[in-house]
């Protein structure tokens, strides 16, 4: 049998040898039982396990879907955030809003057009509403060009004030003389902001009453009265705000007239200049102006 077993059949065909057994295991008894081995469980396969080349599954994903928030027409805030501005307002205040920029903006374009045909050569717009361009631009608003002109102004000009005032007594004193463009210079002095105020009313409405006064100090034409009371008017006004009847009165009181005067004085020249000129400086004196009792307590507000 083991002849047999070992050579070849010729039924069968060929029999593989039997594999040695293992070098421990030589030797042992044949009736030894085999050792109880209990195997774990397979490990899961990895990556490495899974043969390369595996096609993958021929997937043909459709259309894909128009996205919803496409549908929905955009807000004009976005969602939560807060609305400034005009567009917090109601409708009905954003009406008012926009009554009140179309009216501020027809006034800008009013003025600018009245500017202009003040400043322009005459024609015929000018000849035919002169009167009405005057009465807009006079007196607060009058423009000229003496900054561009051959012989700029090259005079310091400053507007002097004094009041008689009549005290609780019934006694009229009279005040010291204040000097309202000192005041005015001081306020400008350091300030990067000053006010139009401060820079140009009290000289506009000096530079108002000498061109429709003549050297007598007589009016000249119909705006000669309309340039006095104005003038006054400010005075009245700076003296109540220096406090000029207490300061007079010790207590209170009430302005009864009022007298201006201007110091005119030339500016020095510079001293690689050889002209001379004098620096002594000229007095124009006014007559005294009777205040009215509405004008009397500050002037007119």
């Amino acid at each position: 049998m083991d002849a047999y077993d070992e050579g070849s059949n010729a039924r069968h065909g060929p029999v593989m040898p039997r594999r040695p057994a293992p070098p421990a295991q030589r030797g042992a008894p044949a009736d030894s039982a085999e050792p109880d081995v209990h195997p774990g469980p397979e490990p899961e396969p990895i990556a490495s396990d899974v043969p390369r080349g595996t096609p993958e599954p021929d997937v043909h994903p459709g259309p894909e879907p128009e996205p919803v928030a496409s549908l929905v027409p955009p807000e004009p805030y976005p969602p939560g955030e807060p609305r400034t501005g005009i567009a917090a307002l109601s409708p009905r205040y954003q009406v008012g809003v926009a009554l009140a920029l179309a009216v501020v903006a027809i006034g800008v374009c009013v003025h600018i057009g009245m500017t202009f045909l003040h400043v322009a050569p005459p024609n015929t717009v000018t000849r035919e509403h002169g009167t009405a361009v005057d009465d807009w631009i006079y007196p607060e608003f009058e423009q000229n060009w003496k900054l561009f002109a051959p012989n700029p102004l090259q005079q310091n000009i400053s507007i002097q004030v004094r009041a008689g005032v009549r005290g609780p007594d019934g006694m009229t004193l009279t005040t010291g003389w204040y000097d309202l463009s000192a005041e005015d210079g001081r306020a400008i002095d350091g300030n990067l902001l000053p006010s139009h105020t401060q820079q140009n009313e009290l000289r506009r409405a000096w530079d108002f009453f000498v061109a429709t006064h003549d050297s007598e100090n007589r009016p000249v034409g119909l705006r000669g009265a309309l340039s006095e009371s104005y003038l006054r008017r400010i005075t009245v006004l700076r003296l109540d705000r220096d406090d000029a009847v207490r300061a007079a009165t010790g207590s209170s009181g009430v302005i009864e007239r009022v007298q201006v005067r201007s110091r005119t004085s030339n500016v020095p020249p510079p001293e690689w200049s050889r002209e001379k000129v004098s620096t002594t400086p000229s007095y124009r004196e006014l007559p005294w102006w009777r205040v009215p009792q509405d004008e009397a307590r500050g002037g007119m507000r």
